[in-house]
């Protein structure tokens, strides 16, 4: 029986390293502990200001890993999968916390949460024929960028009536271009896991 070729050994596949003590990585692990730190803050404290914050620098911080780990060639594949689990992480619980305080209606949240839903089942089938998640694409990580820039301006647009029509316009501006292109990249994803499965298959009938 022929040998499962890692994620790695395809060549659709990246190739990281395996170090986990990285500068990079630790700003992610930053960003996942961010996460609980907004819920409470947002749902229990109800300090919608300090929320902003979280969320600005969570957002923020987003970039700056990525960018750290490429300067300083720290990209690792522990890396590649916290980066796109705290992306997640951080809008799946912004829209839900959003949505129990009607900040952003339901039909935005349950539009992003089908698109998740979606890619849950393709890496199920990439795990069954012995594949990890793919790396995350360039329209992936721009769709992340625009809604984790959109959620503070929404939340800026709830809090501060003052300035609430020009926040939210910019808010939802970009959250609305963030949900096409998130499934623009989905739809990506779902090709790319496509070409894959098929690869195997050709392979084991080799």
């Amino acid at each position: 029986m022929s040998r499962r070729p890692a994620p790695a050994e395809h060549p659709d596949m990246t190739v990281a390293g395996d170090r986990v003590l990285t500068l990079p990585n630790l700003i992610s692990l930053v960003r996942l502990l961010g996460v609980p730190v907004f819920l409470y803050l947002f749902l229990v404290a109800r300090a919608d200001v300090a929320a902003v914050a979280v969320l600005a620098v969570g957002g923020t911080s987003d970039w700056v890993d990525g960018w750290i780990a490429r300067r300083l060639g720290q990209v690792s594949r522990l890396g590649e999968l916290l980066d796109p689990l705290a992306d997640r992480l951080y809008i799946l619980a912004t829209l839900l916390a959003f949505t129990a305080r009607d900040v952003v209606p339901w039909q935005f949240t349950v539009a992003l949460l089908a698109r998740e839903l979606l890619l849950l089942v393709s890496l199920g089938v990439l795990r069954r024929y012995g594949y990890g998640p793919p790396p995350v694409h360039y329209m992936g990580k721009t769709a992340t960028f625009l809604l984790l820039a959109a959620f503070p301006c929404l939340l800026l647009a709830d809090a501060a009536p003052g300035i609430g029509t020009a926040a939210a316009a910019i808010g939802w501006g970009l959250a609305w271009w963030g949900l096409v292109l998130y499934w623009v990249a989905g739809a990506m994803y779902l090709v790319q896991a496509y070409r894959l499965v098929r690869a195997m298959r050709a392979e084991a009938t080799a």
